[in-house]
């Protein structure tokens, strides 16, 4: 694109010098390996040892060996780092081995018997299980959370109602499926436990190592690799396999550990996309005005708490949608199940309880005989509209402009006519167009970011070389570029003249988690307040002039330095004001800025295979200000094919234990360039966004409108009632047996 600085982080990796995790080598480096349990649930009777291996050549690490506090630092301590008697789920680490040939560690392992006792009563796999009141209890009454959002009285509502419509909505796992699987090295450096790797939120890592270890903070050290994708599910693994590699190396004498996962594994044992269960009803009048929205959405924990409470806030507040209604109520459930822990993925909450909204929206309009467009232009939030949170919507956004520039771009209503056309006419195929209006809201819930008190800054040289300082990870999303154009832009100089240090927790701030679409918006900020104390520093102690050159600003810098001047600035987040919100009522002002989308997709499927296959796509956004347009179209259009995925090809199969059986790239199917259509990507800058120039967050967007878009193209082509994500073939042809006369 014109005008488009080329990524920070690019040239390395096209060249192929960019250092991941799995390129670090150090001298006399160990390879780790984990033993993990078998059963879903139970409890350790012992651990054996056979006799025929050399058991000195290897460092072995059980729960006894842990100095610190045996749990994983996390919102609950109730997970721990190695199992020492009971334990919730198949796969939880119980035995750490390393030695300095990893060809070593298989028959090492194979010789490490671990003797387990079930739990007395069968393993609770699903959500109506964990509900019922006679199965096994992971947690007091297999409930992590019950959250309330409740506005105005839907029962009140109902008595004046002329149309309702009702249905049940189901998502299911998906896993992050990163390029690089996750992998830490861990080694003493100068008295300091120092761990790096593949991961998103250093100091989430240093928190944790802090906690097992024992070590004071000042003794800890965490860095950044080049990291190959995250999607959220490099947020709170990474910690596991840091403690585990750190205890490793404490037990080695320092020694440098390396514990990466094969792939096999990482897909085995890591967190996935919570499953839900979403149950919607719909009150509306005659002209298709909503009356009440009434929501009961679930979604299942797994064995441990780890992140699901802030999920399950996101996808209750985000359940009823951006629309107009005076009446609602959306009841939000965490559970507990004998899975594997279930945790962030991009969107977090928001993607599975839009899908059950937008569904049923379409659902909705067929009763009322109304065109699926008109139903959500009817109802859709404007400015100076109440959002069901109760936080005012504000000016200049127009996301009747937003819907209209998508259907406009997409042909929408001569395509829903063509298609009808094409579906009368044609015995091999049927075609849709489905749509989804939604939006996202950036950075932390609430009261969340205050609780970050994130802090970053810039660090300037005598040659007037700008770094930026945070703890903010590039994983493929941009981070870099993004920040970077930002400070360029504050501070009026060159982008070529901006630097991102490495995140490492020795040298930079704690700017909070690379997470919740918050970078631009909310370290972003903080940077462009950071470059303006930088500037008055420059005009008060160095003679900068108001109006300068790049040449000026170097020089600046250079008489700063002379003069023994402050040579790095940091700025902490500033909360907006008026920003208020009750997490007990979950009324108020969730978030400081939303980003806007209206999303439509067009399907064709053969009916004799009930293969869907996407033809095209259009996607248009209101994010405040695009700051990258490359970057900025890169995230939307990764978002949409992960999303293609998620509607159609990505099922997560269970096995007995009550791991993912499927753990093979080879039998988790994801789309491959042959299954992407052309996307069509278009942005709509209002500039009301709260970060820097009036940006919103975009990265958690694009992953919550193409399911729901692309599930009701389907039915409107098929006439079916397809109420579930991935709509396999299978599951497409069985819809069609069942579907409306």
């Amino acid at each position: 694109m014109k005008n488009a600085p080329l990524r920070k982080d690019g040239i390395e990796k096209v060249r192929g010098t960019a250092r991941y995790v799995a390129d670090v080598a150090y001298p006399g480096m160990l390879h780790a390996a984990t033993l993990r349990t078998r059963l879903p649930g139970g409890t350790i009777v012992s651990i054996t040892f056979d006799d025929h291996v050399p058991w000195s050549e290897y460092v072995v690490v059980t729960a006894r060996d842990i100095p610190g506090i045996n749990v994983v630092k996390m919102i609950e301590t109730d997970q721990p780092v190695l199992v020492e008697t009971e334990y919730r789920h198949a796969g939880e680490p119980v035995v750490l081995v390393a030695h300095p040939d990893p060809q070593a560690l298989a028959d090492a392992l194979a010789a490490i018997h671990i003797e387990e006792r079930p739990c007395a009563m069968p393993p609770v796999f699903t959500i109506e299980e964990a509900l019922r009141p006679d199965t096994r209890r992971v947690v007091a009454d297999n409930i992590y959370r019950d959250y309330l959002m409740e506005r105005g009285s839907v029962i009140d509502a109902e008595s004046d109602v002329c149309h309702v419509f009702e249905g049940e909505y189901r998502t299911g796992a998906q896993e992050h499926l990163y390029i690089e699987p996750q992998g830490m090295i861990a080694r003493m450096e100068d008295g300091v436990l120092t761990v790096e790797g593949s991961l998103q939120c250093p100091y989430y890592v240093h928190a944790a190592l802090v906690c097992v270890t024992g070590l004071p903070e000042g003794h800890v050290r965490v860095l950044q690799c080049a990291t190959g994708g995250a999607f959220g599910g490099k947020e709170e693994y990474p910690s596991h396999i840091a403690c585990h590699a750190a205890l490793l190396t404490l037990k080695a004498g320092g020694r440098p550990v390396a514990l990466i996962y094969g792939r096999g594994e990482d897909m085995a044992v890591t967190p996935k996309r919570h499953p839900s269960r979403s149950r919607v009803r719909l009150g509306a009048s005659r002209d298709g005005r909503l009356r009440f929205i009434d929501i009961d959405f679930v979604i299942d924990g797994g064995a441990y708490l780890t992140l699901s409470p802030v999920v399950l806030s996101r996808g209750l507040i985000h359940a009823a949608g951006p629309y107009r209604c005076d009446n609602i109520r959306v009841r939000g459930r965490a559970v507990a199940t004998s899975h594997p822990p279930f945790g962030a993925f991009r969107g977090f909450g928001a993607p599975q309880s839009i899908f059950a909204m937008e569904v049923a929206l379409d659902g909705l309009a067929r009763v009322l005989g109304m065109a699926p467009d008109v139903l959500r232009a009817r109802n859709i939030l404007v400015p100076g509209d109440i959002s069901p949170a109760g936080q005012k919507i504000e000016g200049p956004l127009d996301m009747h402009r937003v819907v209209g520039q998508a259907l406009e771009a997409c042909h929408y209503h001569a395509k829903v006519e063509a298609y009808q056309r094409w579906n009368v006419q044609s015995r091999v195929s049927r075609k849709g167009i489905g749509l989804a209006t939604f939006y996202h809201g950036a950075g932390f819930t609430g009261n969340g970011e205050l609780a970050l008190r994130s802090r970053a800054g810039l660090r300037v040289s005598a040659a007037g070389l700008v770094e930026i300082l945070t703890s903010t990870t590039e994983m493929g999303q941009g981070m870099q570029t993004t920040l970077s154009c930002i400070v360029a832009e504050a501070l009026r100089i060159p982008y070529e003249g901006i630097n991102v240090a490495r995140p490492d927790t020795r040298d930079v701030p704690d700017s909070g988690p690379t997470v919740a679409s918050r970078t631009c918006m909310v370290v972003g900020a903080i940077l462009a307040q950071a470059a303006g104390k930088l500037t008055a520093r420059l005009h008060a102690d160095a003679a900068l002039p108001s109006t300068y050159s790049y040449d000026e600003f170097r020089d600046a810098c250079a008489r700063l330095h002379a003069a023994g001047g402050v040579t790095s600035i940091m700025a902490d987040y500033r909360h907006p004001a008026g920003n208020e919100w009750d997490e007990s009522t979950f009324q108020g002002s969730p978030y400081a800025s939303f980003a806007w989308a209206c999303y439509v997709a067009e399907v064709e499927i053969d009916v004799m295979t009930g293969e869907a296959r996407v033809l095209d796509f259009t996607a248009v956004q209101e994010v405040g200000r695009v700051v990258h347009p490359a970057v900025a179209a890169g995230q939307i259009e990764g978002g949409v094919v992960q999303g293609i995925g998620y509607a159609l090809f990505e099922e997560v199969r269970f096995g007995a234990d009550g791991q993912m059986a499927n753990n093979r790239v080879t039998n988790y199917i994801i789309p491959t360039s042959a299954d992407v259509p052309p996307i069509r990507v278009l942005f709509q800058e209002s500039r009301h966004g709260a970060g820097p120039g009036g940006a919103a967050g975009i990265g958690e967007l694009p992953m919550d409108g193409p399911a729901p878009a692309i599930i009701n193209a389907i039915n409107a082509a098929l006439g079916t009632e397809i109420c579930h994500v991935p709509a396999m073939p299978e599951h497409i042809l069985a819809a069609m047996d069942r579907r409306r006369p």
